[in-house]
């Protein structure tokens, strides 16, 4: 984005900032000013977590907050089922954040599930994002608002994408939100762009408790790495396959071997139908081949190893309806 871009940026963020708000959540006009400095000698630390509907960009925001990628991201819905968690540390304040899977409607044993991560995060927060576009409504999830806004919880209403708005669409979105969640503040930002992040860092240092940190300095995230090597390849599997695919796999890591200089890796991905096999593998094994080199590739940058993967494609039946297959594949309520 170059800087005659982010000047337009800056000129709808003053659209919204000059709104009559008198009946919405006050929106301070001098967060540009701001810096992210402690004015005291004490430490703070909280739980954000980070929730909204499906596909509004909640994963590629905590991975901008955090500084890692520690969510995997595509341009389908539901890409992310679990509930991840990323870890911000300061000399001066510890943020645990938490990913979450987006709000729906169950269809299926394993969207419960999704959907249990959700609550969970409504109860243990210090304070809540609340992440939309300029291009959802309340559809659907209405009975999670209605949780949010009697939780008692801070929350903050980002408003995201806003790079793509049009002439008032920021404004109108903004009242319409400010109607539907009790928020102390809007925030718009656009996270593919890392614009206006900034000041949700400000904002949450307000409002999280003076407390010690609740994890060690050194710690990113309480998943184990055979977690992220499995959300790698299936970040791969979203990217490559189309319509019903990507929602009918889960991939499970069997091995992970630490050597010194390299990680040896077997994943074996699950589907649904025997049918589905023939699409997942490809002509003469193309496809899954292609997955292997992706995943290999981004399994490299991120544990900073030589990897040397292995996959395999194994059929669990209905595995999404299951709660015993869904047990297994760490979907636990």
């Amino acid at each position: 984005m170059h800087l005659d871009e982010f000047s337009t940026l800056e000129t709808k963020l003053s659209l919204v900032y000059s709104m009559d708000l008198t009946k919405s959540p006050k929106i301070s006009s001098t967060f540009a000013q701001k810096t992210i400095v402690m004015t005291e000698l004490t430490h703070r630390a909280g739980f954000v977590n980070i929730v909204g509907k499906p596909n509004v960009g909640k994963s590629t925001l905590m991975n901008v907050l955090v500084g890692e990628r520690l969510s995997i991201i595509s341009s389908k819905a539901q890409t992310t089922r679990h509930r991840i968690m990323g870890i911000m540390n300061d000399d001066n304040y510890q943020i645990v954040f938490s990913d979450t899977p987006g709000m729906l409607k169950p269809k299926y044993e394993l969207h419960k599930n999704m959907m249990s991560f959700v609550n969970m995060s409504l109860e243990d927060a210090d304070v809540i994002l609340f992440v939309t576009d300029l291009f959802e409504t309340d559809e659907e999830i209405e009975d999670v608002i209605e949780k949010i806004n009697h939780s008692g919880v801070p929350v903050l209403l980002v408003i995201n994408k806003i790079d793509l708005s049009k002439e008032n669409q920021l404004e109108e979105v903004t009242a319409y939100w400010t109607q539907r969640i009790k928020a102390e503040t809007v925030i718009p930002i656009s996270a593919t762009e890392s614009f206006n992040t900034e000041r949700i860092l400000q904002e949450i240092l307000d409002r999280i408790p003076v407390h010690p940190p609740f994890y060690d300095k050194d710690e990113l995230t309480d998943k184990p790495e055979r977690f992220f090597a499995s959300e790698i390849v299936r970040e791969k599997i979203f990217l490559n396959y189309k319509k019903e695919i990507p929602y009918s796999t889960e991939v499970a890591i069997e091995d992970f071997y630490e050597e010194d200089s390299i990680i040896r890796v077997r994943a074996v991905i699950y589907i649904e139908r025997n049918s589905q096999k023939g699409i997942i593998i490809g002509e003469g094994g193309k496809a899954l081949k292609k997955v292997g080199t992706q995943a290999r590739e981004d399994m490299e940058k991120f544990f900073g190893k030589k990897i040397f993967l292995e996959t395999f494609v194994k059929v669990a039946e209905n595995w999404r309806k299951d709660k015993n297959k869904l047990r297994r594949f760490g979907y636990d309520q």
